[in-house]
């Protein structure tokens, strides 16, 4: 059977018009808080401290090993460490543009269906905008040539690249346990499609299953640190940091309309009348099922969290609309490709409603990554900073932008935060050091070990600590550690050098 032809299929430069709109997006500042974090750490990591031990985050390690690409390639030619990242993700696009181009089935499709399809990977690379390089976003793109090969597959097709496909979605759904939901959904679609014998001889699921398997025996063995230490503290502290409820979360705005939407497309897609060339739009509805599945269940309703059901959802609907398109008798092979930019728009509508690209690219000079960013080139580029704040951005990518290097060895102040959800009973505002949990003491402890055994050249402290008051007194970071006398002599040294909003800077006067 044939495939899209990449030449051919994209022909109609009107289609990638919404896909032009969003690549200079990606690529101007500011790249995303969280990508650039473990961005950092992955730096870190190749430079000697030990991932799970000096630097503690929630984060499965694969997304950190997949960062010591660009963090290699920063080292080893010396250019900049984000865009050696961009760089990354850019080759990683154009892998699953062609990748989908080549699993995706052409010959039962119209023509504006066929020049969507064609352009759609794009869309869904580079369509997150800020969210650019998000887990999430890897993730969705990762698993459209998956969901391509899987439509072919439900028919009891094998086409060529399925396996590449498999390990490209596989890695992708193993960012995050969260994900796993997605691909359990589609193959329970393809099998009732095709039916269990033909099903069990297809290599795609155990090509997936055995590279899942294969991370979990490295979790156990090489990561041992995150299993046995991190997971419990994600566990304790973590999970409930915002204290959304699964109900609540799905009455975030974005979530609830998403939802909305889903359930009438997915209706459409299961029509007795489509029978016939349903697959691909209800393997979409499925995947968009599980990826409402993941947010719920990581209940926080971040931005970038909600990015793989929007896109899946957004993808059904235009699916659905091409195919209505190429039933109407107006609709001729020289309008297919104007036809399905106008489809593709919806995702730039998509994005810049969510208040993402192209605002946070556009007012990115009067912003605050901008604004820590020039202050840290001042005072402390090239060296060592402290940060304590409950905040990732605008902390990251100023940093990266500065060339500084965060001595933290979590990116912000979660434990804490986590350790102080509730007041004290007795209402003091700090526990004493003999009753605090194993993780508060770490940071207690850590955080003024190492200030003491390499004084950083600038200290940023967050005004507000992401802690509730208790009895009318706020949380302060610079008395809470004071209280450790290792911390308290070394801050003796450090005078105010700056401020921005509210981020107080130090630097040390010797």
């Amino acid at each position: 059977m044939s495939t899209i032809n990449p030449a051919g299929a994209l022909r109609g430069w009107p289609a990638l018009l919404p896909v032009l709109f969003f690549v200079p997006c990606v690529l101007a500042p500011p790249i995303n808080h969280d990508v650039a974090a473990v961005l950092t750490f992955s730096q870190r990591w190749l430079a000697g401290e030990r991932l799970y031990v000096d630097l503690i985050d929630v984060n499965p390690p694969l997304i950190y090993v997949l960062n010591l690409l660009p963090a290699w390639l920063a080292r080893v030619t010396g250019i900049d460490a984000v865009a050696a990242l961009q760089a990354c993700l850019m080759v990683w696009g154009a892998g699953v543009w062609l990748l989908a181009l080549r699993v995706c089935d052409r010959s039962r499709c119209g023509p504006v269906e066929r020049v969507l399809l064609a352009v759609l990977p794009g869309l869904f690379v580079f369509g997150p905008g800020y969210d650019f390089g998000q887990r999430e976003s890897l993730m969705a793109a990762s698993a459209l040539p998956y969901l391509y090969a899987a439509a072919r597959r439900a028919r009891g097709e094998a086409p060529h690249g399925r396996i590449a496909a498999a390990v490209l979605a596989g890695v992708g759904f193993a960012l995050k346990p969260y994900f796993l939901g997605i691909p359990v959904l589609v193959e329970i679609g393809v099998l009732a499609a095709c039916g269990w014998r033909r099903w069990l001889r297809d290599p795609v699921p155990w090509v997936m299953a055995a590279l899942w398997l294969a991370y979990v025996a490295a979790l156990l063995v090489l990561f041992r640190d995150y299993v046995f230490g991190v997971v419990p503290m994600v566990w304790d502290l973590y999970l409930d940091l915002t204290g959304l409820t699964l109900l609540n979360t799905l009455l975030v705005p974005r979530i609830g309309a998403a939802t909305l939407l889903l359930a009438p497309l997915l209706c459409l897609a299961l029509r007795p009348a489509v029978r016939p060339r349903r697959g691909l739009p209800v393997l979409l509805g499925l995947a968009a099922l599980g990826a409402l599945a993941s947010v719920v269940a990581q209940r926080k309703g971040w931005s970038y969290h909600i990015v793989p059901l929007e896109l899946l959802t957004l993808a059904l609907a235009g699916l659905l609309a091409a195919r209505l398109l190429d039933t109407l008798d107006a609709t001729r092979r020289l309008t297919a490709p104007v036809l399905a930019g106008l489809l593709g728009v919806s995702f730039v509508v998509w994005a810049a409603e969510n208040d993402q690209a192209p605002w946070a690219e556009l007012s990115y000079g009067d912003s605050d990554v901008a604004g820590l960013t020039a202050l840290l080139r001042r005072t402390a580029a090239g060296e060592r900073v402290l940060v304590l704040s409950p905040q990732v951005s605008p902390i990251f990518p100023a940093l990266n932008y500065a060339h500084a290097r965060l001595t933290l060895r979590t990116m912000n102040m979660w434990m804490l935060e986590g350790n102080y959800r509730t007041c004290l009973p007795d209402g003091r505002r700090y526990r004493d050091v003999w009753e605090m949990p194993r993780t508060e003491f770490f940071v207690f402890r850590t955080v003024a070990e190492d200030i003491a055994r390499a004084p950083p050249a600038a200290v940023i402290v967050d005004h507000y600590p992401g802690i509730p008051e208790c009895n009318d007194e706020s949380f302060d970071f610079i008395d809470y550690f004071s209280r450790n006398p290792l911390f308290a002599e070394i801050w003796s040294h450090y005078r105010p050098a700056g401020e921005l909003g509210r981020f107080r800077l130090f630097t040390r006067v010797d």
